[in-house]
């Protein structure tokens, strides 16, 4: 399927190379009309010239052309260089013949060897007696167009009666030369002209569908899934994308509210039941035992609602954004530190390993807070599905412009149904040690950041045992800086 670039650069070749072809064509066509055209009358002025001094020198006897041999004579056998052009021309080329008035010739330049016969049927002879403009042109070689030979006459005149008629001759091999030179100076400065054209063309072609292929690119990664801030584009192409990342927005925010209504009433209900259950028996006497137990409960369910609303504002929060805001240059062995050092309390007891990248330190461009929560979550569900006293792995490693951040556990690992499922909102599993579930909200988070930053995240089972979560981010994020 071709792109609308290569529509356009196709067509507007064609139209170019059809434009100039044709352009082209027709002005080499016409170039040798106009070539003989201007021969033709530059030979008109000679034939008039020499025919006048023919008449001037009328004897009573008739025309005498005697002086007209010598002076052609010594003219071919003259030799000279006259540099016309990319042409030198060495000697004389042009040829006269006198005719009578009955169309006999009684003069040829060329060593006489036309004198005595009949000329009166040739068109330039024939149409100038009559009194009219006579001219031809005639093919030494019948097949042959460059070996043509321009006849023009020119009437000798005494007293306004014509009593014969001269002609000048010249062969077009001259003009096939400069014809030549011509073409050849066209052909390159249309190329030359076609090559510029098509240039511009493909430049224009950029510059007009360069908005649309940024517009179809955000569209695809907005199908994607991915969150990317719409293209800053100008003109009419600029209106259309403002129009659909509204149009994107409205249909996000319905759909993003519908879904957490549905979500957030589901998850309220187990602990919303569990504290009315217990509001209702405390009304009833029981011991205080017992009563300390109903009140320890209402405490926990009321904890879980809080922590499960202000994860939840969290996360809308994070969804909601299209770029970073408070970007700045993170070390990421010393963010593995802090995120550790964070959970120490949760920590305490474990085995700890933090395998911060070699060599030089590794930064990477982000929003800090993020970062280190999305550690944060990673590390507290590596505690969470481990033994108690398990050890907990955290390493991290850069390759081909991204920074891999890794936490192992050698907890049970995951169950294969839930590999799919563990980064949707509210999905959680059973933790080995309480049997409780969380709010399914830190992974869900976890997965925006990496999103929000251009990386992805991701969550496996190790072959020796455990889990191995995953979260990966590019060392330059520019696309999404706000």
């Amino acid at each position: 399927m071709l792109t609308i670039r290569t529509r356009l650069v196709v067509a507007f070749l064609a139209l170019v190379g059809l434009g100039f072809y044709a352009l082209t064509d027709w002005i080499l066509d016409d170039l040798r009309p106009r070539y003989l055209e201007a021969m033709e009358e530059s030979m008109v002025d000679t034939a008039t010239l020499l025919s006048s001094l023919v008449a001037s020198q009328m004897k009573s006897e008739g025309i005498d052309a005697g002086d007209l041999r010598p002076a052609f004579d010594a003219a071919r056998r003259r030799r000279f260089a006259a540099r016309i052009y990319d042409m030198t021309k060495t000697h004389l080329e042009m040829r006269v013949y006198i005719t009578d008035r009955q169309g006999v010739v009684i003069f040829d330049s060329d060593d006489g060897r036309d004198e005595g016969k009949d000329y009166s049927r040739w068109n330039d002879v024939f149409r100038t007696l009559k009194g009219e403009y006579g001219a031809r042109t005639t093919r030494v070689q019948p097949d042959d167009p460059t070996s043509e030979i321009l006849y023009v006459a020119s009437p000798i005149e005494v007293d306004g009666d014509i009593v014969g008629v001269l002609t000048v001759c010249k062969p077009s091999g001259s003009v096939h030369l400069f014809l030549e030179a011509a073409r050849t100076e066209i052909s390159v400065a249309g190329i030359i002209a076609a090559v510029a054209v098509v240039g511009l063309g493909v430049v224009l072609s950029i510059w007009v569908t360069h908005p649309i292929e940024q517009l179809t690119h955000h569209v695809q990664a907005v199908r994607d899934g991915k969150r990317v801030a719409a293209p800053r584009l100008g003109g009419e192409i600029g209106v259309l994308g403002s129009a659909l990342e509204e149009m994107r927005t409205a249909l996000e925010g319905k759909q993003y509210i519908e879904e957490y209504v549905q979500t957030l009433t589901h998850q309220m209900k187990s602990p919303l039941s569990a504290i009315r259950g217990a509001a209702e028996l405390l009304e009833e006497d029981m011991p205080s035992e017992q009563r300390r137990q109903f009140l320890e409960n209402l405490r926990s369910e009321s904890g879980r609602i809080q922590d499960l609303v202000e994860r939840l504002l969290q996360l809308s929060s994070l969804e909601n954004r299209k770029a970073l805001r408070d970007v700045e240059e993170i070390d990421v062995g010393n963010l593995l530190a802090e995120a550790v050092a964070g959970l120490a309390s949760v920590l305490s007891g474990r085995k700890v390993q933090i395998f911060p990248t070699s060599g030089p330190p590794v930064v990477i461009k982000g929003e800090r807070f993020l970062v280190r929560q999305a550690v944060t979550n990673l590390l507290q569900n590596a505690v969470d599905f481990s033994e108690p006293d398990g050890a907990v792995t955290i390493a991290a490693e850069q390759r081909n412009g991204e920074v891999e951040i890794r936490v192992l556990d050698d907890g049970p690992g995951v169950p294969e149904y839930a590999l799919d499922k563990v980064f949707e909102r509210f999905y959680s599993l059973r933790r080995p040690a309480t049997g409780k579930t969380s709010s399914g909200l830190g992974l869900a988070f976890v997965k925006e950041v990496a999103t929000l930053h251009g990386g992805r995240a991701a969550l496996e089972n190790r072959p020796e045992g455990g889990a191995k979560a995953t979260l990966v981010l590019p060392v330059e994020p520019e696309s999404r800086l706000a």
